[in-house]
Parts: structure tokens; C-alpha cells; sequence
């Protein structure tokens, strides 16, 4: 059966959509014809984005405005998810830090993580027994090129992207004969428009425009990929060059070389 057509029973779940890749995902799946539950912690963007989508895509959209990385709320999305007809769930929630981690707040790196990871396995979990049930259905999980080396300057953040990366494709293995696609993206630096000189971040500043990729791209070219069960989506030429390095390249050049640049992410 593979990745189920949008009918009036199923839906798409995205998580992290109310900015950047998880924005232009439920977009891309709304205009796909696909209804949509929305998920993440600014309640108030994602209904102005749903009423957006339902008028000009004529879909229905339900917010969830939940804190994946409270065990007590991602519980309550998890009930529902493994309750409804999901055709697709994207998993895109996530965040970084940079610096050096002893510098860093401790319960802050403990919510990157329990977001990154934890809610990713939590939630993939839940959706599971409904689709094998029906023969069918599409995970994407948005992990990282960050994920495929060691990067000091960014510890928690890459190895979370690591899990994902590794669960992802393991996961993929086991659930290829069952008829449900898993794709990961592994993606570099993206965005939905280039900010203003005044509003730009360290990040915007030290990452050249040229290497940023737009989001809306990155989400059409992930849920194409999710289609044609393609094990890993690897949009723009940083996080190919960065998949290179992470697969062919000693760690230990790699690591004080990259970690170097993230340095500098944390201000130092």
C-alpha cells in the first residue's frame, strides 16, 4: 500500500509547524490535499497558519499546541495519534545550542534532548501499530548532517541529530517489507526567506546566503522522497559535503576542524 492518498478519514501529522521546514511541510502536504494536525508550542501562530491552509487549500487543520519535551504533554499526542488514521507523520521538531556544554544551562540541554530524540521515538511508536494495522502509511523524521560526525561547540544538538539519523534508517530496515516508508532529511542550513541586515542571527551572519536552502524546496523535496521510499533526503551542497565528511573522513580531523566553526555559532 505504501504511503496512503489524503481521503476525509486520514491525516498528516507534522510537528515543529509553525516555523521554518515543519511550516513549509504542512503547506506542502495541505496543498497535496492532505488534512492536517498541526503541532507545536506557539498555539496562536499555528492557528493563524491553519486558517490560512484551510481557506485556500480547503483542508481541515487541527492545532495542537503542545511542549514535546514534557513527557505529560507529548503522552496526550501520542494517545491521539495512535487513535487516528495517520497517513503520514512528520517529525520534525527541534532546536540547537552552541558553546561549549559545561557552559551551557543543563535542564535546557536536557529539553533538547527529551525534543529531538525522546519525542521522536515516543511519537513514531505511538503511530506505528495503526499503520502496519492498515498496510500502510509515511514517517519522515527530519535528523541532520550535524548528525553524521562529532561536533564539539555542538554536542547535544549532534547527537540527537545522531539518533535520528541511525533510528531512521533502522527503523526503515525493519518496515520496508510491511509496506511504510521511512525517509530521513538531512538537511544544512535552511529558511523560509532571507531575514532583514537588522534581524539576522550570528547564524544568518557567519553562513553565507549561497548555502542557505529554502525551506519550501526542502519540504517538497522531502515529501517526494517520502513517496518514493528514499532512505535519506540530503537537500544543498553544505549538508551533502558535510554527509561526505561525516561518512569518509577521520573523526578525529573532522572534529576540531567543524567544531572550530560552531565556536564561533556560540559566540565565542
Amino acid at each position: 500500500m505504501a504511503v496512503p492518498h489524503p481521503t476525509a478519514e486520514n491525516c498528516a501529522v507534522v510537528t515543529g509547524a509553525s516555523s521554518g521546514i515543519g511550516m513549509a511541510l504542512a503547506e506542502d502536504l495541505a496543498s497535496r490535499g492532505y488534512n492536517l494536525v498541526t503541532v507545536a508550542r506557539r498555539a496562536e501562530v499555528l492557528e493563524e497558519l491553519a486558517g490560512g491552509m484551510r481557506e485556500k487549500y480547503g483542508v481541515n487543520v487541527d492545532v495542537r499546541g503542545v511542549d514535546l519535551a514534557d513527557r505529560g504533554q507529548r503522552s496526550k499526542l501520542a494517545e491521539e495519534i495512535a487513535a487516528r488514521d495517520v497517513a503520514i507523520l512528520c517529525l520534525n521538531a527541534g532546536i540547537a545550542t552552541f558553546g561549549p556544554l559545561e557552559r551551557l544551562d543543563p535542564d535546557y540541554e536536557r529539553f533538547i534532548v527529551d525534543l529531538n530524540a525522546v519525542s521522536v521515538h515516543d511519537l513514531a511508536l505511538a503511530a506505528l501499530p495503526g499503520m502496519i494495522e492498515r498496510g500502510g502509511g509515511g514517517i519522515l523524521m527530519t535528523g541532520s548532517a550535524a548528525g553524521n560526525m562529532p561536533i564539539p561547540n555542538n554536542a547535544t544538538y549532534a547527537a540527537s541529530k545522531a539518533f535520528v539519523n541511525s533510528f531512521s534508517e533502522s527503523l526503515r530496515g525493519e518496515l520496508k517489507p510491511r509496506g511504510i516508508h521511512v525517509t530521513l532529511l538531512a538537511p544544512g542550513p535552511v529558511r523560509l526567506d532571507a531575514p532583514e541586515p537588522e534581524d539576522a542571527s550570528l547564524v544568518d551572519r557567519l553562513v553565507p546566503d549561497f548555502l542557505w536552502i529554502d525551506a519550501r524546496y526542502t519540504a517538497r523535496l522531502s515529501i517526494d522522497g517520502l513517496f518514493r521510499n528514499k532512505m535519506r533526503v540530503v537537500p544543498g551542497v553544505l549538508s551533502k559535503a558535510m554527509s561526505a565528511a561525516g561518512n569518509y573522513t577521520p573523526r578525529g580531523v573532522m572534529a576540531p576542524i567543524v567544531g572550530g566553526i560552531y565556536k564561533k555559532l556560540g559566540g565565542e
